[in-house]
């Protein structure tokens, strides 16, 4: 029997994409600090690899997926020298903030926040040198799906770099992992969040999403090449790189 998939609304009839769409438009405008909170902050510094990952490629061209408010498209504007940056998202609420963030600012000609679907993207075969998913790749509907657009859009040689929550594997740590996922996640989303089921639906998705070799092998059999992951922060989370 197929699993039913975790969505934010479990008595709603629209679809999870439709469904992630209103859950992040509703909490789009405290979304950055209450990222902070729950991850202790150390979220910053896994991004900052994610940055290192893709500056030491040399790009011309990076697509942010799953872009949110935008920070990762904007460091990208910071660190590296590329002449275009797409940040890409179905949630207007998300993209208005990320648009506010790079209004009048220096590098805001090579940045465009783009409204889109991550398992039909609106770009051409062999777009991107860079193509990077951050915390968003877990809310994709049909992962082989959005993973094969990703494939499609990547130009040859270019890197595709996923950061994505996984679970620790070791006692102790996978105990407390399950005991502040399940417990203090949705409790701070509850208290600070406008969407109240939001922070749950998050905890939970993380919680069945495959990762590590699971998701290397996804990875392998869509078509990706040199596949790798590397285990953050003791296993709760874990950057994937990967070439076409």
């Amino acid at each position: 029997m197929k699993k039913k998939p975790v969505t934010p609304y479990k008595d709603s009839e629209k679809n999870k994409k439709e469904q992630v769409e209103q859950m992040f438009d509703t909490i789009s405008g405290n979304y950055d600090g209450l990222n902070r909170v729950i991850s202790l902050g150390i979220d910053v510094k896994w991004r900052k690899k994610v940055i290192q990952k893709v500056a030491e490629t040399q790009p011309d061209s990076i697509l942010d997926i799953a872009t949110g408010t935008g920070d990762l498209a904007i460091q990208f504007a910071q660190e590296t020298q590329a002449k275009r940056i797409v940040g890409l998202d179905l949630s207007v609420g998300m993209l208005e903030v990320a648009k506010q963030k790079v209004a009048n600012s220096s590098w805001a000609k090579r940045i465009e926040f783009v409204k889109g679907d991550s398992e039909a993207l609106p770009f051409e075969e062999n777009t991107f040198d860079a193509i990077t998913v951050s915390f968003g790749i877990r809310n994709f509907e049909h992962l082989k799906k959005g993973l094969s657009e990703i494939l499609r859009v990547l130009k040859p040689g270019g890197m595709f770099v996923i950061l994505e929550t996984s679970v620790p594997t070791r006692f102790p740590w996978k105990q407390g992992y399950f005991l502040y996922s399940k417990g203090m996640l949705p409790l701070v989303g509850r208290l600070f969040s406008k969407d109240k089921v939001a922070y749950r639906y998050l905890s939970e998705s993380a919680s069945v999403f495959p990762y590590g070799e699971q998701l290397n092998n996804i990875l392998r059999k869509i078509g990706f090449n040199e596949v790798e992951d590397q285990p953050q922060t003791l296993g709760v989370a874990t950057i994937y790189t990967a070439t076409k």
